[in-house]
């Protein structure tokens, strides 16, 4: 882009403003960085660092109970995971009903959860009805919450396929259930595929919260290693857990490519085959 071009959507900065910014730039990393310097001498004062610190982790029962941990957040992800779907797509359809009161209901239940603060709904399931049973809280809340939000997206996901694809379904003599399940259900998927995914990454990630109502998931497995170890060592905890989080994260976006990806071929195969 030229100087002529760029000048047409911004005023090109002047050697004063050039240095303005560099300026700012060069304070705002110092900041960083000095912030960085007291967070980690205060760890380090505090002994967070220390080697005999990680000694814990050479036990197979510390060990035993991370893999638990994992084993229990990745059980309560599914379930909620299943849940959220399904309730995102009957709530789907539900707003793009014909029918106004089911439309009424179902805009009232999308709009009452994706506004109710995830950790109450959490908290209070867990107190009113699964104070034995905490995975339950944990999982039901998840499911409200994640299932108003999926209602949105493929709601919105739908209604992008252009009109003309509903209305030649309808011209060839197709209900309105075969329209949506034939025609723009399996074309909204390849546009609403990667936020499905993303949401379902922020379900996982969430599952942390089960370690207010003492559901055994990995966070609260690294509190219990770390309360029950001399030095209480939440910075080598911390540097434990999180990798693992990432990890699954990182495989689940890594599903989500692949099934785009495959997708893709599919379609393109099609396209080929009925040249």
């Amino acid at each position: 882009m030229s100087t002529r071009s760029a000048s047409v959507l911004y005023d090109v900065p002047g050697p004063r403003a050039r240095m303005r910014y560099r300026l700012a730039g060069l304070l705002g990393v110092l900041g960083i960085a000095g912030l960085v310097w007291w967070v980690v001498g205060t760890l380090a004062d505090q002994g967070q660092f220390d080697g005999w610190l990680w000694d814990p982790f050479q036990y197979s029962a510390v060990q035993q109970r991370i893999l638990d941990g994992v084993l229990a957040t990745l059980k309560a992800f599914g379930l909620a995971a299943v849940g959220s779907l399904v309730l995102g797509a009957l709530l789907a359809v539900g707003r793009l009903s014909d029918h106004r009161p089911v439309r009424a209901v179902c805009t009232a239940v999308v709009q009452f959860f994706r506004a109710m603060p995830l950790v109450i709904m959490i908290f209070a399931l867990y107190q009113a009805v699964f104070t034995a049973q905490p995975m339950w809280g944990l999982v039901i809340g998840l499911t409200l919450y994640n299932g108003a939000v999926q209602a949105e997206v493929i709601r919105s996901g739908i209604n992008a396929v252009p009109r003309g694809q509903s209305e030649a379904g309808y011209a060839l003599g197709l209900r309105k259930t075969q329209v949506m399940s034939l025609v723009l259900v399996p074309q909204a998927v390849r546009t609403m595929l990667p936020t499905i995914i993303g949401q379902l990454v922020v379900t996982l990630k969430d599952t942390s919260l089960g370690y207010i109502i003492t559901y055994p998931e990995l966070l609260y497995a690294g509190k219990l290693i770390a309360s029950n170890s001399d030095g209480y060592p939440y910075i080598p905890v911390v540097l434990v857990i999180t990798p693992i989080y990432i990890a699954m994260c990182l495989a689940l976006s890594g599903l989500a490519h692949w099934l785009e990806s495959r997708g893709r071929r599919g379609a393109n195969r099609r396209v080929a085959a009925a040249a």
